[in-house]
């Protein structure tokens, strides 16, 4: 199977390169399956429903979210009209929506989609990724009921998402970071067949701070005082993600490359 995985879509530009894009590199790249994280792709915080619908109809078959998961107020009830949105298994208890789920593929294939928050460094204290990723993998084999299994660690530590990629090998087809907004250039498939990387990016303007137009971030790191909102940059803006193939009878990672497409970052496809 052939899948592409697009890191946090932030802001208004990071929705019109996805949406001019996806269409026209699903049939280049022959993807069979897309998963994109848009937790930033409504005005940098959250993900409306109107853009989420927007984003899937361009040709993304999933949506993941992260700790800005309901920001956008509407996410609540959206999320629970929307099956191909996960938000993050160890999110809260009562949170709308869910963490996981079995997705179909051409040809009668299926991929499971989980998404956990990881604990270090972040503003609140989620619950343990990694039981809760374990208890999803062990019902839901790859290989087995899933042809491909994709896990979006979304954190700040890059220790933390090794520790998933090592811990998810042999079980998952991809282990991923997100949140940072800033590509890793460790793309690999470790022994046991799952593809690994510590972060996808941004699809956004990298002529920025993380995604935000400069003046106001850098502003607060120089005098340590606040003006005025942050807002998203607006220039072109580079896919960013990581593209995997797998062995539809065990789920392995048979190749994997990072994707830069547009922008201002160095190419790089499949």
């Amino acid at each position: 199977m052939r899948i592409l995985f697009l890191g946090d879509v932030m802001g208004r530009a990071g929705r019109k390169a996805v949406t001019e894009n996806l269409p026209r590199l699903r049939d280049e790249w022959r993807l069979d399956f897309v998963v994109v994280n848009g937790e930033n792709a409504s005005n940098g915080m959250g993900l409306s429903g109107d853009h989420a619908k927007a984003l899937l109809e361009a040709g993304v078959d999933c949506l993941t979210l992260g700790d800005h998961a309901f920001d956008q107020k509407d996410m609540l009830q959206f999320i629970e009209k929307e099956p191909r949105i996960i938000r993050p298994l160890n999110y809260a208890k009562g949170a709308p929506g869910k963490g996981y789920r079995l997705f179909n593929a051409p040809g009668g294939r299926k991929v499971l989609v989980l998404q956990a928050l990881g604990q270090v460094f972040m503003k609140r204290a989620f619950d343990d990724p990694f039981s809760a990723v374990e208890t999803v993998l062990k019902a839901h084999p790859r290989g087995g009921i899933a042809q491909a299994v994709i896990v979006d660690m979304h954190c700040e530590a890059t220790s933390e998402k090794m520790a998933m990629g090592h811990f998810c090998n042999g079980k998952a087809s991809l282990v991923v970071g997100t949140h940072t907004h800033v590509p890793t250039g460790d793309a690999q498939i470790l022994e046991g067949g799952t593809g690994y990387l510590s972060d996808a990016g941004m699809c956004g303007d990298y002529n920025s701070v993380i995604g935000m137009e400069k003046t106001e971030p850098m502003r607060r790191f120089i005098t340590g005082m606040p003006k005025s909102r942050f807002t998203p940059a607006a220039g072109e803006a580079t896919l960013s993600g990581v593209f995997i193939s797998t062995d539809d009878r065990t789920g392995a990672a048979k190749e994997i490359h990072m994707i830069r497409s547009g922008g201002l970052l160095q190419p790089s496809t499949p």
